[in-house]
């Protein structure tokens, strides 16, 4: 279970794009806070803490409680708007978290067993398809992350979503295949080794088939040769 962070916001009483204006004027930025039964609320958030929080990459998967006037509400950030020259955020939308309710949310991949791959023993290397998987999690066990084992794979062999261990209640978005999560690959001397072997394999096949044709070419040659002989005119005396 993720840790939920709280988030003081101020509630606002104007909307529209002039009252927005002045919001991030005053160094605010505009959002929304939506769903479950209550109506929309529209709320500033302080433009330096959301920069912050926007910049650690995992804003939009992260539990946020709200605090708006000594009343809090939990939630989860859905969308942030951001400024096309400056990208800066300029807006900012948070999804009610009911209980009871699921939501899709993308979950980073963690690995372990590397220490004990063989795969990566013989200088493999990890190939990771897919750092985050969407899954839909119920909202009171949402997965800060899920782990693959990697301890039993050679190179060449796979890890798919079956193999790891989801939550109680936490279920895959794509259903009905087994996608893989990640590989692991050759490392690049080996590739190229494999490579030259075919190439010095492939050439060897190839040259006795040059010495037949060049045998083959020499007589057909002697002939072409010696047919103007065979049809010389007689030497006038």
């Amino acid at each position: 279970m993720r840790e939920t962070l709280e988030l003081k916001v101020e509630p606002r009483t104007t909307t529209g794009k002039g009252a927005a204006y002045q919001t991030r004027k005053a160094g605010r930025i505009p959002g929304i806070v939506y769903g479950g039964e209550a109506p929309p609320e529209t709320i500033a958030v302080d433009e330096r803490t959301l920069g912050r929080l926007h910049g650690t990459g995992s804003f939009l998967q992260t539990l946020v409680m709200l605090e708006t006037g000594g009343k809090k509400t939990r939630v989860i950030p859905r969308a942030v708007q951001l400024d096309p020259v400056t990208d800066r955020p300029v807006h900012v939308d948070f999804l009610r978290l009911t209980p009871g309710g699921s939501i899709s949310l993308d979950i980073p991949v963690h690995f372990r067993g590397q220490e004990n791959s063989p795969g990566l023993k013989r200088g493999g290397v990890v190939n990771v398809v897919r750092h985050e998987v969407a899954l839909l999690c119920p909202v009171d066990n949402i997965p800060e992350f899920i782990e693959g084992d990697l301890s039993e794979l050679d190179i060449g062999d796979s890890l798919h979503i079956s193999a790891f261990s989801l939550p109680e209640g936490v279920r895959p978005m794509i259903r009905g295949r087994d996608f893989t999560i990640a590989t692991i690959a050759p490392p690049t001397t080996y590739t190229e080794e494999v490579t030259k072997v075919a190439a010095a394999v492939e050439g060897a096949a190839a040259a006795p088939a040059e010495g037949a044709e060049g045998a083959a070419a020499a007589p057909a040659a002697g002939a072409a040769g010696a047919a103007p002989e065979k049809g010389k005119a007689p030497e006038k005396k």
